[in-house]
């Protein structure tokens, strides 16, 4: 998505919907309340392209992590835990 994104203002968005949209299914568009950032408008094709990049940035756990990982991250966190009561 291009950094140079247009602005309008919720009362532009009042005045001027369907331009906005217009301009909105070409490339994002932020829509501004009180000169602060408070919407993007974006067609459905950035959307969902978004989304299937925030799922695959799926969040680990303990659990999904592989045992020889985790085998080198449990004495860390003991010797992390350790310090830590030490210096109470």
């Amino acid at each position: 998505m291009p950094r140079n994104v247009r602005s309008y203002s919720t009362s532009d968005l009042s005045r001027k919907s369907g331009d906005i949209i217009a301009e909105a299914l070409r490339h994002p568009v932020t829509i501004t309340q009180r000169n602060k950032p408070r919407l993007v408008l974006l067609n459905i094709d950035d959307y969902e392209r978004l989304m299937r990049q925030s799922d695959a940035c799926s969040v680990g756990t303990l659990e999904t992590m592989p045992r020889e990982l985790f085998d080198e991250f449990e004495p860390a966190v003991d010797a992390y835990a350790r310090t830590d009561e030490a210096g109470r």
